[in-house]
């Protein structure tokens, strides 16, 4: 019966809200009706919108800022600062297109608190209770010309998804640039609403007060707006390729380019790219694990359209070029044409998400990598060390193995790179100032290059053959 009450005080809503606003209030509406309203509720259905549009209970009239459905600013409550406030954790985000604040798209990232206790948290459901997690619901701190903090237990989901067990929304950061740049662990999988375009604060478009955080450097590479997601190496280490979140392939050297994806409207954003042994062919996947095979990369199955419990982070070829690998960020592996499963992660505790994984020469075992640099090795792939346990200057976002198997490379957002087994440390970045962080790493035989999200590329011992930056 509950579900039913749901489901007609959400129609009920849905004519009178905007999407996200709409989305917050049939929930906040389902806890009502769950705590025991019930069908009194259901039969005076202006008593459940007004349950939603006092915002818990403050005192302003319908149709106030705090009653519109949407989290306050984070400098409004964080002394002018764009960030999330101590004690709270990025969840999500979404995006709005052609904000003119911005110039084009405008990013969203909900700022969770952290829970005290893990009451309330299971079965499903990831919200602690609200006496465990530390704020209260009401408006911001212009009251009812305010929008709301520490109201809404809802999360998109594609930001610290190590963390199951999550406090409500105390406020937004608010960023003409992607979310990924402001916190490495959120994933590139879109959420939209464009509603929220030309949403404003005065403590947003001021300066902060001082010391303020160093504001991002402004993207100059229109080729790839810096969202270079993927790195490949060509046969022979005479090539590379480079793919972005929305399906661009730029090849250099003897990288054959054989089209893209931006014709295309994509699922979800292009997250990684492997190049087949021959040279003449390369796949690209999404976060959703979707499969595009261009040249002669067989298309051999995909995750598109089916249910993912993380996001897909990277992908990995077998020696044949008649196989494939996919990871997710839960350590989960799908595995197609003659790649063989060894085993993953899944269902098993992570310390942080996974980023990445390369396969063996073999092509019978493989290494997943997460985030703070842990190593697993499933099948022949030998475990020569990892960076887990010990402190990063910077999220690792990749990994590459050596051509005789018994060696990797990991590369972190600063372009530090650590080297095991029989790989070699031929350099790096970290410790230089970077216009745009590390997203990928590839290997030539004899060195690797790293490309950052703007296109940069940044060769040791291996041949440069020129970037879109």
């Amino acid at each position: 019966m509950s579900v039913t009450l749901v489901e007609r005080a959400s129609s009920f809503l849905a004519t009178r809200v905007s999407r996200r606003s709409f989305i917050n209030r049939s929930a906040l509406v389902g806890s009502a009706v769950a705590v025991g309203s019930g069908v009194d509720l259901l039969l005076r259905p202006g008593t459940a919108y007004g349950a939603v549009c006092t915002c818990a209970n403050t005192a302003c009239d319908c149709g106030s800022t705090c009653c519109a459905g949407f989290s306050e600013f984070c400098c409004s409550i964080n002394d002018g600062y764009n960030y999330c406030p101590t004690d709270t954790v990025m969840g999500g985000w979404w995006k709005a297109d052609n904000s003119s604040y911005c110039g084009g798209p405008r990013y969203y990232m909900d700022c969770h608190a952290q829970c005290g206790c893990t009451t309330g948290c299971g079965g499903g459901w990831g919200f602690c209770d609200t006496g465990c997690d530390g704020v209260t619901c009401g408006c911001g701190p212009d009251g009812c010309n305010s929008w709301v903090t520490g109201c809404f237990q809802f999360r998109y989901g594609q930001c610290n998804q190590q963390i199951d067990c999550i406090g409500r929304i105390v406020c937004r950061v608010v960023a003409c640039v992607p979310p990924w740049t402001v916190d490495p662990t959120c994933t590139t999988t879109v959420a939209v609403d464009n509603s929220t375009a030309e949403m404003d604060a005065a403590c947003w478009t001021s300066a902060p007060p001082s010391p303020p955080p160093p504001p991002p450097p402004p993207c100059f590479s229109p080729l790839t707006d810096c969202l270079v997601t993927a790195l490949a190496g060509g046969v022979g280490g005479t090539g590379y390729g480079m793919v972005t979140a929305f399906g661009k392939v730029l090849t250099y050297g003897s990288f054959p380019d054989l089209g893209d994806l931006t014709s295309d409207v994509l699922a979800a954003p292009i997250i990684g790219m492997a190049a087949t042994p021959s040279g003449r062919g390369y796949w690209l996947v999404g976060s959703d694990g979707g499969i595009f095979a261009f040249g002669d990369a067989p298309y051999l199955g995909s995750m598109g359209g089916q249910f993912l419990y993380r996001p897909i982070v990277g992908m990995a070829a077998t020696a044949t070029g008649r196989g494939y690998w996919m990871v997710a960020s839960d350590g989960g592996i799908f595995a197609f044409g003659d790649a063989l499963f060894s085993g993953s992660m899944g269902g098993h505790p992570l310390n942080e998400p996974m980023v990445g994984m390369a396969a063996t020469p073999s092509g019978l075992g493989y290494w997943t990598v997460a985030s703070d640099g842990g190593i697993f090795a499933f099948g022949d792939a030998p475990f020569y060390g990892s960076m887990g346990g010990q402190a990063l200057n910077a999220p690792v976002v990749g990994m590459v193995g050596t051509s005789s198997g018994h060696g990797y490379h990991l590369v972190a957002s600063d372009g530090g790179v650590f080297a095991f087994g029989d790989a070699l440390f031929d350099g790096s970045m970290g410790g230089q100032l970077l216009q745009r962080p590390i997203v990928g790493v590839a290997a030539d035989g004899a060195g690797y290059w790293m490309v950052a999200a703007d296109g940069g590329i940044f060769a040791f011992d291996a041949g440069f053959y020129g970037s879109p930056a």
